[in-house]
């Protein structure tokens, strides 16, 4: 990755953000998202980017995001911030960890370096402070993230502000499996408690998901590969990592958060449930008069 993939704007609470990150992956308790994202970054070509504009105008149901604000709300590899951006929007980008950032730079550098609307911070999502600096936003989008902050209705509440009426706030998050997500959080502990961890959860795991994508490929007469990067543009391997080590992590009933956003002045725009492991997709409007 190149030097120049530092971060695009600070906040004073960047600091302490990055000293807080790395404490919690001393003491086992967060994956390092940001150096699985740059590994994924060697992936990166314009099909993946397509794939990833493409999906963001289905959940949206727009054809443009021209003229209005985007916030991606833990922007991990920054794809999802570059496809906004070439959309048309205008985007904020954050993330807790620090490689993320530096990968979301690293694709403003490649793509859009000499833009002003494009900005790139470290911050956490439970930085109220940080968030208020903002603004609101058209758009604020936040997919597979919230849930692995250690305090998910915390950083759910803090999202809900930043939208303006009639704005929309996309968001993916795990899906509640009861015991299966109980066994997975063991699961993810245990990975990031080390490299013992790390390298038992991925030689139980690694070779089993792999022989169930083959198996898939066999039985269904289908690329079960390709068919993934279509979905959302990303990697299936990266992916798998991603679970693996996801952790904190926090689960959620599709009915508990349309609740919960229901009482915060929001309605369904569309829905999309896995009704297994996996990430239930939800686009909400905030209504208008709500701020």
């Amino acid at each position: 990755m190149s030097n120049a993939a530092t971060l695009v704007s600070t906040h004073p609470s960047a600091m302490t953000s990055d000293a807080q990150f790395h404490d919690e992956v001393r003491r086992g308790e967060r994956f390092t998202f940001g150096s699985n994202w740059a590994s994924f970054l060697e992936t990166l070509d314009d099909s993946r980017i397509a794939q990833a504009e493409q999906s963001l105008k289905e959940m949206l149901r727009v054809d443009t995001l021209e003229g209005r604000r985007f916030l991606d709300a833990g922007s991990g590899s920054g794809l999802f911030s570059l496809a906004a951006k070439r959309l048309g929007a205008s985007v904020v980008s954050f993330d807790f960890d620090p490689q993320s950032v530096a990968c979301t730079a690293e694709l403003r550098r490649r793509y859009f370096a000499d833009s002003p609307s494009w900005t790139v911070q470290q911050a956490s999502v439970l930085d109220r402070e940080f968030l208020k600096s903002l603004g609101t936003f058209d758009v604020v989008y936040s997919w597979g993230v919230l849930h692995h902050t250690g305090r998910m209705w915390d950083a759910l509440a803090n999202v809900a502000d930043l939208v303006n009426p009639a704005g929309r706030l996309f968001i993916a998050l795990y899906n509640d499996e009861g015991f299966k997500s109980r066994v997975w959080t063991r699961i993810k502990k245990l990975y990031c408690s080390g490299p013992v961890g790390r390298a038992l959860v991925k030689l139980m795991f690694i070779p089993l998901f792999a022989g169930v994508a083959v198996l898939k490929c066999v039985t269904t007469r289908s690329n079960y590969f390709a068919d993934y990067k279509r979905r959302r543009g990303m990697s299936v391997y990266h992916d798998w990592i991603d679970w693996l080590g996801g952790y904190p992590f926090e689960v959620a009933r599709p009915e508990e958060i349309l609740e919960f956003y229901r009482d915060r002045g929001y309605t369904l725009d569309n829905l999309r449930t896995t009704n297994r492991l996996g990430c239930n997709q939800f686009v909400l409007i905030r209504s208008v008069g709500q701020s």
